[in-house]
């Protein structure tokens, strides 16, 4: 169910760049390149995989574009017409199609005289630019980037405002040639940003589009696809400097004593904050928990917590780590997570960034994902075909030594699961995983898992027909059948008791499955509803649009309350003893403050989610000796909020210092990096001089 390929890229891949150099302005007649000059067919790529295209059709003053990829079956099918004035600037733009959860997208934006107005899933509204401006469209294609980059070129000063808000910007990163079947070709790397959080990476050849490039995600020409493993590991490479670079500047070692002084700590074992002491932390450990009498000593860096809450690091148990959560992670208190799937040999090296103190990022336990080839499987992890590949997928994660569990995903078949089960109890790994199509949850139970991975993955089980596959869409659209279950029938009943006799936990992503089915055009999530006003426009714009397709008040009353069903499961298993375990899908930070809010919904007090989240969590991983509370001699991972989260739990989202392996951290710094609004002052640091 995760969502790190959002339908549109130009909203997921835009920048937070704090200082962009101006590009250096080509000599060109024309806003857009001519149809000689640049290709007008693209492939989509994940991890090496074709999994969509991009058709580009010149016209007079403008293009028309065609963009619809398919992963983990699901993705979004877009239809644009883009008319640009004299100058390059869009002045009209219409997209049509579906997002890659269903959402409808009907966008449309013109310059009517001088007055611009817009439309799309947010609503509609309308501006009077003061200058030129640049509409930045909600949902589009990555050529967008193209129409962007060549109007940042022309432009006096290699900025542009952005429509709805913020400021485009672009700088150089890095000049290429590249070869393919056209022959080589010279490409410049360019860095886009101004309306979101982080960088788009894109390379243009001249005034010509040639690809999008991350991590684990391609658009390039066609014939060139040869170059999408080297150009994605380039990708890696800007963004880890970018990193780098940030972790250089904010991360403070200070080589010394640091002495928190006047904090309340908080306890896991007793669920409580004590009264104010002083914590000391030495190198990566916490050394000292002192009465606020013992004076600070000579040489003791001190740092003034004005009576604030200090809490344990938390867990993020679902997280699909990149560089950017990595570090959103840690300044959101989120000190570990636990990784469920990812490409294996990006995930090696962000680690290795982490451990090495090259980057800010958690601690990482990972989780081994393996998937059965179809027409629908995701392209993470390892890919199988066979029973014997399968069982062999699981030895060769076994032998690599650093894998907490497996991870089965939806084109499994299921008659292979128990051998894999077995393997992996055999070689000593923990089995969790979404339930094969054409099973359900009490098959994959008698089978032996240890954890159900997705509440909806465990009810569709209830509702859902034989036959009907949930490697598509249906798996998410089918909840609108939950309004109809009877909670207290047989199936579910025999289900939840089955899981409590065997010991299987559950990690339910339960925000994610409110942002899917409580979202609505034109409305805030009410996952965000607390920090919207602090995030870049285009988070600001997102968290005002549906998941779904909601296309009736029927389909509005089925969506929300399939919510509150999930919402009565959870309370149920809670009840009934079932381990659960917190966990976004959702890239943690912010999304995993809201994870554990919710889960008082279910009747856990504030202080019994923190002491889970942390202590909790700690002990379910095997990591307790050394994290989940702030004592001496465990490892110094915690941060400090100004308020008391165990008496109002939403104190926890203003947190004004983090360590993190004896680390430290101020958000209120980091932040704007980001392009966003801190939400506390920085504390009172006292450095004593050398």
């Amino acid at each position: 169910m995760s969502s790190h390929l959002r339908p549109a890229l130009a909203a997921v891949f835009l920048a937070g760049l704090a200082a962009c150099s101006a590009p250096s302005t080509p000599d060109a007649s024309s806003a857009a390149a001519t149809a000689s000059e640049e290709a007008t067919h693209f492939v989509v790529l994940v991890g090496g995989t074709p999994i969509g295209a991009m058709d580009v059709t010149p016209g007079e003053d403008g293009y028309t574009v065609d963009f619809e990829y398919r992963n983990n079956g699901r993705g979004p099918t877009l239809a644009e017409t883009v008319t640009l004035d004299e100058n390059g600037l869009p002045s009209s733009w219409s997209v049509e199609g579906a997002e890659t959860f269903g959402n409808p997208v009907e966008e449309s934006f013109a310059m009517v005289d001088s007055e611009a107005r817009w439309t799309d899933s947010t609503g509609s509204d309308q501006a009077l630019p003061a200058g030129p401006a640049f509409y930045v469209p909600n949902n589009a294609s990555p050529y967008w980037l193209a129409i962007a980059a060549r109007a940042l070129m022309s432009s006096e000063d290699g900025t542009l405002a952005a429509l709805p808000g913020g400021t485009l910007s672009m700088s150089e990163i890095d000049q290429l040639t590249v070869t393919g079947e056209a022959g080589d070709r010279d490409v410049t790397v360019y860095a886009l940003s101004g309306t979101s959080t982080n960088p788009t990476y894109f390379l243009m050849s001249g005034e010509a589009f040639f690809g999008l490039i991350t991590p684990g995600f391609a658009v390039l020409e066609t014939g060139y696809e040869a170059e999408d493993e080297r150009l994605r590991g380039l990708a890696a490479g800007y963004g880890a400097q970018r990193y780098a670079d940030m972790q250089a500047r904010f991360a403070h070692d200070y080589g010394a004593p640091v002495r928190i002084r006047n904090v309340r700590v908080f306890d896991p074992e007793t669920e409580s904050l004590g009264e104010p002491v002083s914590v000391v932390v030495t190198g990566e450990r916490i050394a000292a928990i002192d009465p606020l009498d013992v004076p600070t000593a000579a040489g003791e860096v001190e740092i003034d917590g004005a009576g604030g809450s200090l809490l344990p690091g938390l867990f993020e148990m679902h997280g699909h780590l990149g560089e950017g959560s990595a570090m959103l992670n840690v300044l959101a208190g989120v000190t570990s997570v636990r990784d469920m799937g990812n490409n294996n040999d990006v995930l090696g090296a962000l680690i290795e960034r982490i451990n090495g103190g090259e980057i800010a990022g958690p601690r990482v336990t990972r989780s081994g994902f393996i998937e059965g080839r179809s027409e629908f499987n995701s392209n993470n992890g390892i890919l199988v075909s066979s029973l014997e590949e399968a069982v062999a997928a699981v030895d060769a994660y076994a032998d690599m030594g650093d894998f907490w569990q497996i991870k089965i995903y939806n084109s499994m078949n299921p008659d292979w699961v128990p051998a894999m089960i077995e393997r992996a109890h055999e070689r000593g790994l923990r089995v969790s995983g979404h339930v094969p199509a054409f099973s359900n949850a009490d098959s994959m139970i008698m089978a032996g898992y240890d954890e159900m991975t997705h509440i909806n993955q465990v009810m569709l089980g209830w509702v859902l027909e034989d036959g009907e596959d949930t490697r598509t869409l249906l798996r998410l659209t089918a909840l609108r059948r939950l309004p109809a279950l009877d909670l207290q029938s047989e199936p579910v009943q025999a289900t939840i008791a089955e899981m409590a006799d065997r010991g299987i936990a559950i990690d339910p992503t339960f925000a994610i499955h409110e942002a899917l089915l409580l979202s609505r055009n034109g409305t805030v999530s009410p996952g965000v509803v607390d920090y919207i006003d602090h995030m870049p426009v285009d988070f600001q714009r997102q968290a005002r649009s549906a998941w779904a397709d909601i296309a009736t008040p029927e389909d509005d009353a089925n969506y929300a309350g399939a919510f509150d069903q999930i919402t009565e499961t959870l309370r149920m298993m809670h009840d009934a003893g079932i381990f659960i375990v917190p966990g976004t899908d959702l890239g943690g930070s912010f999304s995993y403050h809201r994870e554990l809010e919710l889960y008082q919904s279910i009747g856990m007090t504030a202080p019994e989610i923190l002491a889970w989240a942390s202590q909790g969590m700690a002990d379910y991983l095997g990591q307790g000796e050394e994290l989940g509370s702030i004592e001496p001699g465990k490892l110094a991972d915690f941060f400090l909020v100004p308020g008391d989260p165990t008496a109002d739990f939403r104190e926890i989202k203003t947190i004004s210092l983090v360590a993190s392996n004896g680390t430290f951290y101020y958000p209120t710094e980091v932040y704007p990096e980001f392009g966003i609004q801190p939400f506390t002052d920085l504390p009172a640091v006292a450095v004593p001089a050398h």
